[in-house]
């Protein structure tokens, strides 16, 4: 009867297949229709396009909030080459603080989700937090009370505007769109975080991957891909088996499963405080993970 946050219900898809096969589970994430509106806009701002971001589709490929872009299409355009020479070539000119270095783009010739930065430049971003207080928690949770108090005007027709400060936008969008695509047999293609079944052939089809997969009103369906290259595989094969190994802790209550998996994330703790880590968090959250305490 609680709420389940959207990155929890992509986790437990990770093992569906063994704990709830009857079950169908997707997850969806604004981060693929943000990029893809952020790649149109620098294709139009600086290569003289004048494209809508619903004309394009988007191919990337990776683990929630873990992916690459890879390639831009318009009707059989393939707009990619044209993407990387402005971000390799004239977007860090006019904009100089732009959040990848042209070194790392060049090498991958792909664009990372953002939240690749916290993998990339870790420094970068724990020297941000000199900065703090207020931490973003802090400021998430300010944000929040005051989004509250505004759900809760009877006569509010419109979005709030701190909705764009809480992050998570166009999340109503991408989740009405694929809802509508299956209700009304469009056979479109989205980006959706999914088991994929085969379709990247030489990774374990168990594997929940965020990635396009045309959407009917039979279903969700991955559609085939080649896999990452060997310069993404180490750091999302360890994030995979922190999902798998999470996953695993929390169904059994399995502590010796929540250490290896802090032990296996690539930001986790260093191994000799693994342990002061994982009983804080049992701690802190203990009256919501009984199954730890049984």
């Amino acid at each position: 009867k609680t709420p389940i946050h959207p990155q929890v219900i992509i986790l437990i898809g990770e093992r569906e297949g063994v704990y709830a096969p009857d079950v169908p589970t997707a997850g969806v994430c604004n981060g693929p229709f943000w990029g893809k509106m952020e790649i149109v806009a620098h294709l139009n701002q600086f290569g003289g396009r004048q494209i809508a971001p619903e004309e394009t589709e988007l191919d990337l490929l990776g683990l929630n909030h873990l992916c690459w872009f890879r390639g831009l299409t318009r009707q059989g355009e393939d707009l990619w080459p044209a993407v990387m020479h402005i971000y390799l070539e004239q977007q860090p000119e006019r904009q100089p603080d732009t959040e990848w270095d042209v070194n790392t783009l060049r090498a991958l010739n792909m664009i990372p989700n953002s939240y690749l930065e916290y993998f990339y430049y870790t420094g970068r971003k724990l020297a941000a937090q000199a900065a703090w207080p207020p931490s973003r928690a802090e400021q998430v949770m300010a944000i929040e009370a005051e989004l509250l108090a505004q759900y809760a005007e009877p006569e509010r027709t419109d979005p709030p505007a701190g909705l764009m400060q809480r992050g998570g936008a166009y999340y109503s969008t991408v989740a009405t769109q694929l809802l509508n695509a299956h209700y009304n047999d469009l056979g479109e293609t989205h980006i959706v975080n999914v088991r994929q079944a085969g379709a990247v052939a030489e990774w374990p089809a168990d594997w929940v991957l965020e990635m396009p997969c045309r959407v009917d009103a039979g279903g969700i369906h991955p559609l085939p891909t080649t896999p990452l290259p060997p310069v993404c595989m180490g750091l999302l094969t360890a994030v995979k088996s922190y999902e798998l190994l999470t996953v695993e802790a929390a169904v059994h209550g399995d502590r010796q499963a929540a250490y290896q998996a802090l032990l296996a994330h690539p930001l986790g703790p260093d191994a000799d405080q693994a342990q002061a880590v994982l009983d804080d968090i049992l701690e802190t959250h203990r009256a919501y993970l009984p199954q730890f305490w049984s």
